[in-house]
């Protein structure tokens, strides 16, 4: 008696467990693709270009400098 008890409580908390995990699913999904979604264009867009910045500029810098560097030592020869 007390065994199925336990069976019935269990059943039920896992169902109410997922239950709740699919009206969250729904309601995201809903949110993302409804209406006016620029936030997940804005996401896209920054995945999708290149990392611009200070790491990129200085990037610039060595790739310049290695160059100048290959010139030098061209002319040595």
């Amino acid at each position: 008696m007390e065994n199925e008890r336990a069976l019935v409580g269990a059943l039920i908390f896992i169902l109410l467990i997922v239950g709740a995990n699919f009206v969250m699913f729904l309601i995201a999904r809903s949110w993302a693709k409804g209406g006016d979604s620029r936030w997940m264009s804005a996401l896209r867009d920054s995945l999708s270009k290149p990392l611009e910045g200070s790491s990129n500029n200085s990037m610039d810098e060595l790739r310049s400098k290695m160059k100048e560097l290959e010139g030098d030592r061209k002319e040595e020869k």
